[in-house]
Formats: structure tokens, sequence, C-alpha cells
């Protein structure tokens, strides 16, 4: 088994780990699915980006997470090594973020109220604390512009032209859930023409080579 694994110690609320946790899923495109028989959280797909997986849980106020990407031949890849990376990197840039909002200082919680409680006549009502959670804007916005570079690198050099639609087409599924979604779709569809575009000419390439022989 080769999975990327954390532990932060956090002595954080239960609510606050679940809440940020769900939002990253969430923004992040992940459900629930089975791995092995094993129960976890996956996105992408199986024909680009490929599938990420994750796992995570919270206990005596310690974060535990596991994560991974499906390798060849139903195998585990952890987020380390070269093979991979256009995959490995965006996901473990994501996990960073994630990791970065699970650790942020909590605002002072003023005087709450419990659930179904009336406050008194004149007082205002209890309001939420505020924290921040993962933004993947940033995300829609490299998506973007990935998706032109792989067009524009498809047209001469195919091998980075496709490297770079694959991870315009992992920022875009994460700036999906942003309130940049509109760019994040552009740059889907350009990352995809892009791919298209890269190996066309790397087929018409080989073809032209052995044409000449």
């Amino acid at each position: 088994m080769a999975r990327y694994v954390k532990d932060i110690v956090l002595n954080k609320p239960d609510d606050f780990v679940t809440f940020i946790v769900n939002d990253y899923l969430q923004k992040n495109k992940f459900s629930m699915a089975d791995w092995n028989g094993e129960p976890a959280y996956r996105a992408g797909d199986a024909m680009i980006e490929g599938f990420k997986y994750l796992k995570w849980s919270y206990a005596g106020g310690v974060f535990h997470l596991e994560a991974w990407l499906k390798g060849t031949a139903g195998g585990e890849w952890d987020l380390d090594g070269v093979v991979g990376v256009a995959m490995k990197k965006p996901y473990k840039n994501s996990l960073e973020q994630l990791f970065t909002a699970l650790q942020q200082e909590i605002p002072a919680q003023g005087e709450q109220s419990a659930p179904g409680d009336v406050p008194p006549q004149g007082q205002p009502a209890p309001q939420p604390i505020p924290v921040k959670t993962v933004d993947n804007t940033g995300a829609a916005t490299a998506a973007l512009v990935l998706g032109i570079l792989s067009i524009a690198f498809g047209l001469f050099i195919p091998l980075i032209g496709i490297i770079l639609g694959i991870i315009g087409m992992t920022q875009a599924r994460m700036g999906s859930g942003s309130s940049k979604a509109g760019m994040a779709k552009a740059g889907k569809v350009l990352s995809i023409i892009g791919i298209c575009i890269a190996a066309a000419g790397w087929l018409l390439n080989i073809v032209l080579t052995v044409a000449m022989f």
C-alpha cells in the first residue's frame, strides 16, 4: 500500500474540523466511493485526470488523513515522485490548503444560545463564527491559463500540451466549486481542446515519420 499519510495535532472542536473538511470535499468534487471494499472519498475521472482518493478521521484532537491516486493495474500511488506528477502536484497542493484552513486560529466565541432558543427582546441573535475555508479561485484562474497554454504548446510540442491540459483539467475541477466557476469551466474546455490538438499532432508526427521510412 502506497499512500500519503498526514497526522496533525489540532485540538479543535469536532464540528469545526468536520465543517472545514466537508467544505474542502464539496469544493473539490469528492464523493463517497469504494476502493477495493474500503470506503473512501473519490474525485477525478478514468480518462484524463485519473482518480484520486481520500480518507480522514479526527479523534483525540488529532487529524488523520490518507490520500492516494489510482495507479497502473489498479494499484496505489502516493503523492511523491516523478511518475504521475501532473496529477500528484495539484492534489498535494490542494491538501496543503486544507491543512492551512484546519490549523487557523478560531476567532473568540461569544455567548451562544442553544438550538431553538429565542434571544431576549432587544438582544441580537448569536452570530456564526467566521472562519477561513479553502479558496479555489486561484485554481479557476490557473485552469484558464493552462488551457490556453495547452493549445499553444499542443500545436508545436504535443507532450507538453498534453501535460498542461491534464493539469488544467485538474485545476478546473477544483475551481468549479469557487466563485469563478465560469472561468474554471472555460479552462476545462480549453484544456480538452489542447489535449485533443496535442494528441492529433502527436499521431500526425508518428504517421509522417513512418511514411518517411
